[in-house]
C-alpha cells in the first residue's frame, strides 16, 4: 500500500508541474482574472458540499485570510506565466520552500537554521544562472514569480502557526471559495465577464478539478498515511515535473549555465525542505530508542 500511496502523491506533482504549460496556454487565450475566478470556483463547487459539515465561524474566518493570501500567490504565479516559460516558473515558483522559514522567523521569531541560510544562497546564484548568468537577464515573469513563492512562503508559515484545531480539508475548501470570491470580484475592474472559450475548458478541469479540489483531497488522504519525510521528497519533485512538461509541451530548452542554476535551485529545495525533515524523523527515532 506504501507504493500505492507514494504513486499517487507522485501522481499529484506531476499534475501540480503539468499545469505551468496547461496555464500559460489558457491565459492567452482567456485572460489572467477570469482563468483564475472561474478555476476556484470549480476547487470550491468541487469541495464545499463534501467538507460544508467540517467548516465552522472560526475556519470561515481562518481560512478567508489564509486565502487571502495564497491567492496573491497564484495571481502572481499566473501573471508570471505571462511573461517566462513554464520551467522557470516551476523553478522559481519551488523556492517557497525557503521562504517559509524567512517568513516564520519575520512574523513569530522562529530561528533559521544555518541550512535554510545556505539554501537562500544557493536559490539566490541558481536564479541567476536560470536568467543566463546575468542578473540583469531577469525578465519581469521571473520577478512576479519570485514574488508568488515570497506569498506561497507566507502562506506556509500562516498555516502553521493558525492551522491547528481546524479541519484540514474544511480549511482547505473554505480557502478554494474565498479566492473564487476574490478573483470574481477583481474580475469586473480589469475585464467584462464573459464565458470561457471552449479550448480553455479543458485547462479549467485540469486545475481546478484536478490540481486544486482532486490534488488537495489526495494529499490530505497520503500524507495521514506515510512518513512526513517521503512526503517532503515526493513534494519537491513539481517544479521537476514542471521542467519536464516544459521541454516536452512548450520546447523549453536550457544552455549549460541554465541547467547548472535549475540545480542549484533543485537543491536549495532539498536542502530547506527534505533534510530537515529527515533529521527530525533520525532524531525521533533515537528518543523512541532511548525510552
Amino acid at each position: 500500500m506504501r507504493l500505492l500511496y507514494t504513486l499517487i502523491l507522485l501522481g499529484v506533482t506531476a499534475v501540480w508541474g503539468w499545469t505551468f504549460v496547461v496555464v500559460q496556454d489558457a491565459i492567452s487565450a482567456y485572460g489572467v482574472l477570469p482563468f483564475l475566478a472561474a478555476r476556484f470556483a470549480l476547487a470550491a463547487v468541487a469541495m464545499i458540499p463534501f467538507t460544508l459539515s467540517r467548516i465552522t465561524r472560526r475556519t470561515l474566518l481562518a481560512g478567508a485570510g489564509i486565502g487571502f493570501v495564497l491567492a496573491m500567490g497564484y495571481l502572481f504565479q499566473t501573471l508570471g506565466l505571462l511573461y517566462t516559460t513554464p520551467t522557470n516558473s516551476g523553478l522559481i515558483t519551488g523556492l517557497f520552500v525557503v521562504f517559509a522559514p524567512l517568513a516564520d522567523r519575520m512574523l513569530f521569531g522562529v530561528r533559521i537554521s544555518r541550512q535554510i541560510i545556505i539554501a537562500v544562497f544557493l536559490s539566490l546564484l541558481g536564479m541567476v544562472l536560470l536568467t543566463g548568468g546575468n542578473p540583469n537577464g531577469v525578465n519581469g515573469g521571473d520577478i512576479l514569480t519570485l514574488v508568488c513563492a515570497a506569498a506561497l512562503g507566507l502562506h506556509i508559515a500562516l498555516l502553521s502557526r493558525y492551522a491547528s484545531g481546524h479541519d484540514a480539508l474544511g480549511l482547505a475548501s473554505v480557502q478554494m471559495l474565498s479566492i473564487a470570491v476574490l478573483f470574481t470580484i477583481l474580475w469586473p475592474f480589469f475585464g467584462s465577464f464573459s464565458l470561457p472559450p471552449r479550448a480553455v475548458w479543458v485547462a479549467l478541469v485540469v486545475t481546478g478539478l484536478l490540481a486544486s479540489a482532486g490534488a488537495f483531497w489526495a494529499q490530505t488522504f497520503v500524507q495521514q498515511r506515510i512518513p512526513a519525510s517521503r512526503a517532503a521528497i515526493i513534494l519537491t519533485m513539481e517544479p521537476v515535473f514542471a521542467a519536464i512538461f516544459g521541454y516536452w509541451l512548450a520546447g523549453d530548452r536550457l544552455d549549460a549555465v541554465q541547467i547548472l542554476g535549475a540545480a542549484l535551485i533543485l537543491s536549495a529545495l532539498v536542502l530547506g525542505e527534505v533534510l530537515p525533515v529527515l533529521r527530525r524523523r533520525k532524531r525521533s527515532e533515537k528518543e523512541s530508542l532511548a525510552r
